[in-house]
Order: structure tokens, then C-alpha cells, then sequence
């Protein structure tokens, strides 16, 4: 008989499953991630990206609407550091993949600082970098 995987413990389990549900291009179960009143922040997104969303569905709307642009194929790197905090994680990483509307690769870095309650992210403060945009996905998103 299947067993149900159990839910993620720790923040950086839940950070885990999250990495793994991108790349199974679910970014539905993504943003189920987040606490109803969760918080994702942004602080070096440019001009024209939102850099505070708050509660779950307009962070869903948000990544709904990016993530049908971007079709991640890998994280090769993503490093977790725990903090003295048992809620906060500090994560780097790196995403490839490509734009999904013109094919082109699409290669971003990424420093999150991640704090968890009750097993959702409750604060998600990313700094992604804004430099690493391709040209297509910013004309997708009206940037």
C-alpha cells in the first residue's frame, strides 16, 4: 500500500519540498506553501516588479502569472544555512531553466531569507537578481 509522504518538520524541509514542486512545475503547490497571511518581499526587484506582496493569493497571482513564463529545469545549487532561529533559513541558490514563451535559457541567482510557522512560509524575503532577467521574460511580464 502507498504511503503518503509526511509534511515537511523543519523550514528547510519545507524549503526542499517547495524546490521540488517547482520543478515539477507545480506552482499551485508552490504558493499552498505560504501561510494565508504570508508575506513575500522582493527588496531589489526593479522598476515595475512588486517588491511586497501580502497574503497567499495575491502571491499566488503574482507567481501564477511569472511562473507560466518560466519552466525551470534545475536548481544546481542550493545551499541551506540554519540560523539561531529555528523558524529562519538563509538560502542560496541558482535556477536554470528556460522562457517559456521564446525558448530562451533563463539563469537567475538567488538569496532568500525564509522564516516558517505551523509548517507555511510566513515571510519570504528573495534577493533575486534583477540583472539576470532575459529580455523576453521582461516584455512577457510588461516590464
Amino acid at each position: 500500500m502507498p504511503t503518503t509522504p509526511a509534511a515537511p518538520t523543519t523550514p528547510s524541509d519545507l524549503f526542499r519540498e517547495g524546490v521540488r514542486l517547482l520543478l515539477a512545475d507545480d506552482v499551485a503547490g508552490w504558493v499552498d506553501l505560504f501561510a494565508e497571511d504570508g508575506v513575500a518581499e522582493f527588496p531589489f526587484a526593479p522598476e515595475g516588479y512588486p517588491r511586497r506582496i501580502e497574503g497567499r493569493d495575491a502571491i499566488g497571482a503574482y507567481l501564477r502569472g511569472l511562473g507560466g513564463q518560466i519552466a525551470y529545469e534545475d536548481f544546481p545549487y542550493v545551499d541551506i544555512h540554519e540560523t539561531t532561529s529555528p523558524e529562519r533559513i538563509v538560502v542560496e541558490m541558482r535556477a536554470t531553466g528556460r522562457v517559456t514563451t521564446t525558448g530562451d535559457p533563463f539563469d537567475m541567482t538567488y538569496v532568500a531569507v525564509v522564516t516558517v510557522r505551523d509548517g507555511h512560509f510566513t515571510h519570504y524575503r528573495d534577493y533575486w537578481n534583477p540583472l539576470g532577467i532575459p529580455g523576453a521574460l521582461k516584455e512577457a511580464v510588461g516590464v
